[in-house]
């Protein structure tokens, strides 16, 4: 009697990208089709965009951090760990489980969306003193962190370490520095009139990017709004700036400026996971060089897209283009690949992706807000209903919907409340920390490894 063997998916992050791409396959593939495995350290899809908001209080975690294990309809098997190599010759992925132990696990297919890691530069100081705003546990550090700053101000007798910890900088003019910078400095704007003893007026955030021009992707007119609504909060905004060195009490600006501050929050840029880089093939500025129907070119069998792949931007009549690393590209992404792996196993022709910007939008904190959805402009109440509406919208569960809708509307109704957990005050709080950016083996660790596996 013979035996068939399915084959195995096994798919790599469980990002917007990872989890649009396993749920698709699980409702196309039949069980005797495929096995499919899921390597990913947290077993939850955490909603990005909505980052800032837990980080002001806006929104609890758990709002925003969809269960994967919630309902018992899905057959994939989670591997609780984070890949840190690929052998694409040997089929192997390299996976360190979240217990420490260091094992192999083969595929036949495999769908690498890792997502990314806050891009640093080589800035003395940076990558010991910057907390980062890309994963849940930093956005829950940097809110204790923030009204931290605010207690330790008021117990002060000392003008000058008052003065510090009330000062606040934020580098980097995408949309998560300033979606960070707009909802915390919202947050210790309610929050000073609770300390008596403080003078709100030494609270100064700064918002800094070394680029001409904030958010450049929503056009002239928006990014000037959007400016304008921060300056006149008094958030300092200054371009064509960037950190020269950071300490643990000051940040000395590119322009001579140096900022005393206990507070420096780098959101300057995305990039591609480490693990890429242990493929050891062809990269475009660091994401994985692949077809316009995702594949990995000379490698059978291996798809990559989201944010860690340079997947063609077939929609836009430029040579060269890549879709940008934003979540609705990657959802629509993880769905074309999931059809494509299935064609793949059956035989049939893959597709290419192709898919237009539905448009921007930009959350401010309170009733600020600029948008611009399929091209059109918008400021105030309208762009937040938009903005608002489009999060919602794509959240994955009715429960989570729920629980951000009534965090949205208690937080209209109650105001912000400025509790803080203590419980990361005495553990370490850098980038790497928090993100792991240390972890992975060297293709050379990886081929030793996949030798005697």
């Amino acid at each position: 009697m013979s035996i068939v063997v399915r084959p195995k998916i096994l798919v790599v992050g469980a990002g917007f990208a990872g989890v649009e791409c396993v749920r698709r396959l699980e409702r196309k593939l039949g069980p005797d089709e495929a096995e499919l495995a899921l390597v990913t350290p947290f077993s939850y899809q955490l909603y990005l965009p909505l980052l800032p908001q837990v980080a002001s209080g806006v929104l609890t975690p758990q709002s925003i951090a969809v269960s994967l294990r919630r309902s018992r309809r899905y057959r994939t098997r989670i591997i609780p760990g984070g890949a840190i190599g690929v052998d694409v010759d040997a089929k192997v992925c390299v996976v360190r489980k979240i217990t420490g132990e260091i094992v192999n696990e083969r595929y036949d297919k495999i769908v690498l969306a890792p997502g990314s890691v806050t891009r640093t530069f080589d800035i003395p100081g940076l990558a010991d003193h910057a907390r980062g705003m890309k994963t849940l546990a930093e956005a829950a550090y940097v809110r204790d962190h923030v009204i931290s700053q605010l207690d330790i101000a008021d117990a002060s007798h000392d003008e000058t370490e008052r003065a510090a910890r009330l000062q606040f900088v934020v580098v980097g003019g995408g949309y998560a520095g300033t979606e960070t910078a707009a909802c915390l400095q919202r947050l210790t704007h309610n929050a000073v009139k609770r300390y008596p003893r403080l003078d709100p007026r030494l609270i100064k955030w700064h918002l800094i990017d070394i680029a001409p021009k904030l958010m450049p992707e929503l056009g002239d007119k928006l990014g000037r709004s959007a400016q304008e609504i921060l300056r006149r909060r008094g958030i300092e905004v200054s371009l064509g700036v960037s950190i020269e060195k950071a300490g643990p009490e000051e940040v000395t600006f590119t322009d001579g400026r140096v900022i005393p501050t206990h507070t420096l929050i780098w959101t300057a840029g995305v990039a591609a996971s480490p693990l890429i880089a242990t493929l050891g093939a062809e990269t475009v500025k660091g994401r994985l060089a692949v077809t316009s129907e995702m594949c990995l070119p000379g490698h059978d069998g291996v798809f990559a897209l989201g944010d860690a792949a340079a997947v063609p931007d077939e929609a836009k009549d430029v040579a060269g283009a890549v879709c940008p690393p934003t979540a609705q590209h990657a959802m629509r992404q993880g769905k074309h690949v999931a059809d494509n792996v299935i064609a793949s196993l059956r035989g049939q022709r893959m597709t290419p992706y192709v898919h237009k910007d539905l448009g921007l939008v930009v959350d401010l904190g309170g009733l600020d807000a600029v948008s611009k959805p399929l091209g059109v402009e918008l400021r105030g109440v309208p762009a937040l209903i938009a903005a608002r509406g489009y999060h919602w919208g794509a959240l994955r569960t009715n429960v989570a919907k729920a629980r951000v809708a009534t965090n949205w509307v208690l937080n209209g109704l109650a105001g912000d409340d400025f509790v803080r957990t203590g419980f990361q005050s005495r553990t370490p709080a850098t980038l790497r920390d928090f993100e792991y950016t240390n972890a992975y083996l060297t293709p050379e660790q990886i081929r030793e490894r996949t030798a005697v596996g």
